[in-house]
């Protein structure tokens, strides 16, 4: 089997309720870039690559094209069923970009589904999750209503719920999540995630001021450096997001001693085939971890679906989608990825699972082969 063509297809996703607010950045809308992948036997694979805007990470939606754009001659010909030498050839023809590549990768593991009429979960050694466990973002906001947020996110089933921080202020910070804590179940993990936007004495501050309260603090701080100063200094465990952006970074943590668990990006590490090493490298230290991406449509949330059935369950802390924060997104036959009750199923068919509406999309921005 031969790559024959590939095509490239843009999508506009819509927030829902206008906004999505982070400590240091926002969205309105995402550009989404979707890859087809079509064989010379005829089955086709989607990959999706959907930056969180061009100041969450190193990403940015025009990037991904351009990168997409350079990759997608030199694997005209190969055999996708061949992920290891697939992943071999875009190193070659460029160095970094793995959130571009990352959407081939996903793309070939569909194919090779298909040809064997396995789902993706199945290939990577079988389920251990399912339903696969969601969990939900608070926004910024006052205290009240992040509460009343809480109270309502847990009535629903959600079990993990993650308190945007470093917005307002780390005062602001440690209100909001007392008035959380004051409402949240013993079996419901909490989370302050700042995306980069304290300093190392705003997470000392805010450890402090909530020493009582179980939770782990997610991306404290921008740097691996900063994140590693805070040993010993802070008294909850530590999760990197942003700072874990490769298979390197993340054993480096982990032998360090900087982080205590993952929020793990499928598109920032390179694909299904480098987040499989993760979550092999963090079953073998009994490290907790998502399996998440920046955003997307039902092919990044099926992706992220099947790798987080995978993780061990004592491990695993759930999986987020963006399918309860967008408004519109694109078409597809199948049925789609949602979050009911804090919980997922897997995509019943084979590969993804995922069946786009071609028939209803926009005509391709670009096509090779």
């Amino acid at each position: 089997m031969k790559i024959r063509q590939i095509r490239l297809y843009r999508h506009e996703l819509t927030v829902l309720d206008g906004r999505y607010d982070m400590s240091i950045s926002h969205v309105e809308t995402l550009d989404s870039t979707v890859v087809a992948v079509e064989t010379d036997s005829g089955l086709v694979g989607f990959g999706e690559t959907c930056p969180l805007g061009p100041a969450y990470q190193p990403q940015h939606a025009g990037g991904a094209r351009a990168a997409l754009s350079e990759l997608a001659p030199v694997l005209l010909g190969s055999d996708p069923t061949r992920i290891g030498l697939v992943n071999d050839t875009m190193d070659q023809a460029l160095l970094g970009h793995s959130y571009a590549k990352a959407a081939l990768d996903v793309a070939c593991w569909d194919i090779t589904g298909k040809h064997r009429n396995e789902r993706i979960c199945d290939l990577l050694g079988g389920v251990r999750n399912d339903p696969v466990p969601s969990y939900y973002g608070i926004l910024p906001t006052d205290p009240d209503d992040a509460a009343a947020q809480a109270i309502a996110l847990q009535d629903q089933g959600f079990e993990r719920l993650q308190i945007k921080t470093g917005k307002a202020g780390v005062d602001v910070d440690i209100a909001v999540t007392k008035a959380v804590a004051a409402v949240t179940k013993p079996n419901v993990k909490l989370l302050a995630d700042a995306n980069r936007g304290w300093t190392q004495r705003d997470a000392i501050l805010f450890s402090e001021a909530c020493a009582d309260i179980p939770l782990a603090l997610e991306q404290p701080c921008n740097t691996m450096a900063e994140n590693a100063a805070l040993r010993g200094r802070v008294r909850h465990p530590v999760f990197l997001d942003e700072s874990a952006d490769s298979i390197a970074a993340v054993s480096e943590a982990i032998e360090q001693g900087i982080a205590q668990g993952f929020g793990m990006k499928v598109s920032r590490v390179g694909g299904i085939s480098a987040m499989a090493t993760i979550i092999a490298l963090c079953s073998a230290r009994s490290i907790p971890l998502t399996c998440d991406d920046t955003w997307g449509g039902d092919i990044t949330a099926a992706t992220t679906v099947h790798l987080g059935a995978t993780v061990p369950s004592r491990l695993f802390e759930g999986t987020w989608i963006a399918e309860p924060y967008t408004e519109t997104s694109y078409a597809c036959r199948s049925e789609p990825v949602t979050n009911a009750n804090g919980r997922m199923a897997i995509p019943a068919g084979p590969g993804l699972g995922v069946e786009p509406d071609l028939d209803s999309w926009p005509d391709p921005v670009a096509v090779f082969g």
